[in-house]
């Protein structure tokens, strides 16, 4: 996956009434076959992007590429998108194959062709033997399928999904979750997708994009935005953390009040004030890491597969997940001992004075 597909650029858009753009000034890229979250809280500008993209909305500047061609103006119609909206936007008087067939209708495309289409399509999001169902016949994984199964009859440039699992139940979710990756993953369509849930942006795409405020403020993969976030808004947004404020003594270690020392991999300015970051999964209970500490649990919630401690060390509290099957677990008001390796501390920045 090298070609650039989809490149974005200088994307605006600051609706009438307005001195704040609901998208400032928004870059990214996707290649061929990739798929990237736009994830953010509400009202970060990330369904506004989509629809932009989609043609659904004018931007007020910036350009919105598409296999080379710039189609900021070009009509909805004529982009060659699949879009799966939050709501399915289904046709209930209409049954499943002709739900599907629709946009295929729509281009012209002739009867024959258009029912060996749909059942490819429908096979394709294990819907085949539904087609003369109707739409509320369907459960809510079915009519999500029905609705992947639409956009991509089409056989897209682009496929777009908006918020694709929200109106899901949790089991379900997860379940579809994985069935469309697999859907993307096998047909190879480039894909761009709206959630606020992280799980979903974590586990489906490729690549990340954290916004803020109508803004991109990291993007990456999952994997580097979980691990090493680049602003303090992304390490709260993705996942849980405790912050630490040290002073870098030497390169790669601070001293923090309460704490003592603490190492991190990066290299921090020796006499600044840092922010340090620390996911609750990294730490072990037991001495062993270059950063050892004592403390108290004060409180513990069991999670089932991990108990979540909050620790009072030297008076900062430090949330800690562990295994439930690490042995004899700690409780309420015992004095315990944490560690963890120096890689696993993340240096977010310096504070500003």
């Amino acid at each position: 996956m090298t070609e650039q597909h989809v490149i974005v650029e200088q994307l605006v858009k600051t609706y009438p009434g307005s001195d704040v753009p609901s998208v400032d000034h928004v870059n990214f890229e996707l290649r061929q076959g990739e798929m990237l979250a736009l994830l953010g809280p509400s009202g970060c500008g990330k369904t506004t992007i989509l629809r932009m993209v989609a043609g659904l909305i004018t931007p007020t500047s910036g350009s919105i590429q598409l296999n080379g061609h710039d189609v900021s103006q070009v009509p909805v119609h004529r982009r060659n998108m699949g879009m799966v909206f939050q709501s399915y936007a289904l046709f209930p008087h209409m049954s499943v194959a002709e739900n599907v067939a629709f946009g295929l209708e729509m281009r012209g495309v002739p009867k024959a062709d258009r029912a060996t289409r749909v059942e490819r399509a429908l096979d394709l999001v294990k819907l085949n033997g539904y087609g003369d169902r109707r739409i509320t016949q369907l459960s809510g994984g079915q009519q999500q399928r029905c609705a992947i199964a639409r956009s991509l009859v089409i056989e897209p440039d682009l496929l777009l999904l908006d918020e694709p699992l929200s109106n899901l139940d949790a089991k379900l979710r997860d379940e579809m979750r994985d069935e469309i990756r697999d859907i993307q993953a096998r047909t190879g369509v480039t894909a761009l997708f709206v959630t606020h849930d992280q799980d979903e942006a974590l586990s489906m795409s490729d690549r990340m994009a954290v916004m803020s405020a109508g803004k991109i403020e990291q993007i990456g993969s999952p994997r580097d935005i979980f691990d090493r976030p680049a602003t303090e808004f992304v390490a709260n947004f993705i996942g849980a953390a405790t912050f630490f404020t040290g002073t870098v003594v030497e390169p790669r270690r601070a001293a923090i009040a309460g704490l003592g020392n603490m190492s991190f991999a990066q290299d921090g300015v020796v006499g600044s004030q840092v922010r340090l970051m620390v996911r609750p999964h990294r730490f072990i209970l037991g001495n062993g890491g270059q950063n050892t500490y004592n403390g108290i649990v004060r409180h513990l919630v069991y999670r089932g597969e991990t108990m979540t401690l909050s620790v009072d060390i030297g008076g900062q509290l430090v949330t800690v997940d562990l295994p439930t099957h690490a042995g004899t677990l700690p409780e309420r008001g015992d004095t315990i001992a944490v560690s963890l390796a120096s890689e696993d501390v993340t240096l977010i920045g310096e504070v500003a004075k």
